[in-house]
């Protein structure tokens, strides 16, 4: 059982974080080697487009209530899964919105199993989206698995997943610390982890072209599914988090 000291709390309600951009911070989810599991809070975005229409990127747990929230802001249009780990509550999101379309990024269905019967499409190109007018789509490849970085454009918000991760210490147990640090992943200094960035071994110019990408959108701010996220100065913090990656 996580300690509540460990997640974002309040959960599972909808927190503003620029005009047409929410976070919906989730439960606590175990993750690594049976010996050395880390404690992992969760966190989902929301972005607004033209029309009211939602952009639903990581969705976490959803109650009575977040679907209200959700409801009142507009209406869910695409629900996505950004890499083969964060796919486990898309099923539920997408009985509670039917009319909202299903990206997933590649690995997940082979990943996931029957727990994806539904018809849905791969987010595996830089464009050709719907909401290509308003948000950068980012597909990052390495040996292990694509993850699937957005840019929205009008708010300056770079929106990741596991590619920056950024745990507090005061969030964390002892091992969960030690294990962080280790890592890579501890804030003030959070980073790719250690363990993902060797499966970046033969991609490595392609990732730095990636970052580079990042950089050039100058972001305003950066949000991540796990940690404390960035709320300002967004291009310093990715020229910090990967400065591993030019040396």
């Amino acid at each position: 059982m996580a300690h509540p000291n460990h997640t974002y709390s309040p959960l599972s309600t909808l927190k503003p974080v620029c005009e047409e951009v929410w976070i919906v911070d989730g439960p606590v989810i175990e993750f690594g080697p049976p010996l050395a599991k880390m404690q992992f809070p969760t966190r989902m975005t929301i972005i607004r487009l033209e029309g009211g229409e939602l952009f639903i990127h990581s969705p976490t747990t959803l109650t009575t209530e977040l679907k209200a929230e959700v409801e009142g802001i507009g209406t869910p249009k695409w629900i996505i899964g950004p890499n083969k780990i964060h796919y486990w509550w898309i099923p539920d999101w997408r009985d509670a919105f039917p009319q909202a379309q299903v990206y997933l990024a590649p690995g997940i269905p082979k990943r996931a199993g029957d727990r994806i019967k539904f018809g849905h499409l791969l987010l595996s190109e830089r464009a050709g989206y719907p909401w290509d007018y308003s948000i950068e789509t980012l597909p990052i490849r390495s040996s292990y698995m694509t993850e699937v970085e957005f840019f929205h454009r009008p708010s300056r918000t770079l929106v990741l997943t596991d590619l920056i991760e950024n745990f507090e210490p005061r969030k964390l147990g002892l091992l969960g610390r030690l294990l962080a640090r280790l890592g890579g992943v501890l804030d003030p200094d959070g980073q790719m982890p250690r363990d993902m960035r060797l499966t970046f071994r033969h991609e490595r110019q392609q990732l730095q072209q990636a970052v580079e990408q990042m950089i050039s959108w100058a972001p305003e701010r950066i949000i991540l599914a796990h940690g404390r996220w960035y709320e300002a100065d967004g291009a310093m913090e990715l020229r910090r988090a990967f400065g591993w990656l030019f040396r």
